[in-house]
């Protein structure tokens, strides 16, 4: 088959905190190639280095094909919180050869396409970090800076890291109460004491890029019933509903059947104590909201968002979501799929 008898290509990229998926497609929703590689967020990695590996997983992704044969290319990143970071961004890719007239935005909005296609709804991500985006059918959003502490976030994978290291050491000191919380770190890192860990990290002899791969213990303690662990889930979940809460008000929407995507890994991995935490607060503060999990990769809403965009009909998009719903797939092999 010719290059011009071939459908039209379209590319999806959704870069996070600690990985990043591109995907290849034809306009009938046909994967044509998915690649994966390590995070490309802005504020976490740097700019340079994120196009880098963004430019380098759609080089791969395209292999044969040329990007004069894409009609929609879409970057969903997180780290692009605001305008001027989105702007820098589109001035950083714009001599690449691909990344003429892409669409530069926010992970939420993958997220949010990837659990729903509702024009009232709510996207809550807890990754690396926290974000939140609320839209509304007449094309009203509400966003937030998602800037760290610097913005009154707390509740993402890095924070919820931090907490294990925090009161594990004043419990170890005795400053604070005794916690599960100490052993599993200890167990998880490798030391003799919180102590030695810390100065470990203080002094360089560990590579240290946050803590957020320590964040399951949290919720493993917190199952088994330890208090410190416990009050430090029902404070994320608190955090969740805080973004749930500020969008509802400000949309206009508390009463309104709206679905309240959440994704991320803490969100998959559907700790009780959690989601019966998130589930408390929606009644109170948004009683017509319906919480659901999305457990498919984001990368799957970026694909939608590319498809509709170029103006794919109702039997590829779903011809997508279900080649891309789920994550049974091998990193750097080309998919071909009938």
């Amino acid at each position: 088959m010719s290059a011009t008898d071939r459908p039209a290509l379209v590319l999806a990229v959704d870069g996070g905190g600690s990985k990043t998926d591109v995907v290849l497609l034809d306009i009938t929703g046909r994967v044509l190639a998915w690649e994966r590689g390590p995070g490309s967020s802005p504020q976490i990695d740097g700019l340079d280095q994120s196009v880098r590996v963004i430019d380098d997983l759609v080089r791969r992704a395209l292999g044969d094909n040329q990007p004069g044969e894409l009609i929609e290319v879409g970057l969903y990143l997180s780290g692009l919180d605001l305008a001027e970071e989105i702007a820098a961004f589109r001035d950083a890719i714009s001599s690449l050869p691909w990344a003429e007239g892409a669409v530069i935005e926010n992970d939420l909005h993958a997220l949010l396409r990837a659990g729903t296609d509702a024009e009232d709804a709510i996207a809550v991500i807890c990754g690396t970090g926290m974000n939140a985006i609320g839209v509304r059918a007449d094309g009203a959003q509400v966003r937030f800076p998602a800037l760290g502490p610097l913005s009154g976030d707390w509740g993402g994978g890095s924070e919820l890291g931090d907490a294990v290291v925090w009161h594990a050491a004043r419990a170890e000191d005795g400053r604070g109460p005794e916690t599960a919380l100490v052993p599993l770190l200890l167990r998880a890192v490798e030391a003799t004491t919180v102590a030695a860990f810390i100065e470990d990290v203080h002094l360089g002899r560990r590579e240290e890029q946050g803590f957020a791969t320590l964040s399951p213990m949290l919720f493993e303690a917190a199952t088994a019933g330890d208090a410190v662990a416990r009050g430090i889930v029902q404070r994320q979940a608190d955090e969740v509903v805080a973004f749930v809460r500020a969008c509802v008000n400000r949309l206009g929407l508390r009463e309104v059947e709206v679905p309240v995507v959440f994704g991320g890994g803490v969100a998959r991995g559907r700790n009780p104590l959690l989601l019966d935490t998130i589930r408390a607060g929606l009644a109170e503060h948004a009683p017509a909201a319906r919480l659901q999990i999305v457990d498919a990769p984001p990368v799957l809403g970026a694909a939608l968002l590319v498809l509709g965009a170029a103006g794919a009909a109702a039997p590829a998009l779903e011809r997508a979501r279900s080649h891309l719903g789920s994550d049974l797939r091998l990193a750097r092999v080309p998919l071909v799929t009938g």
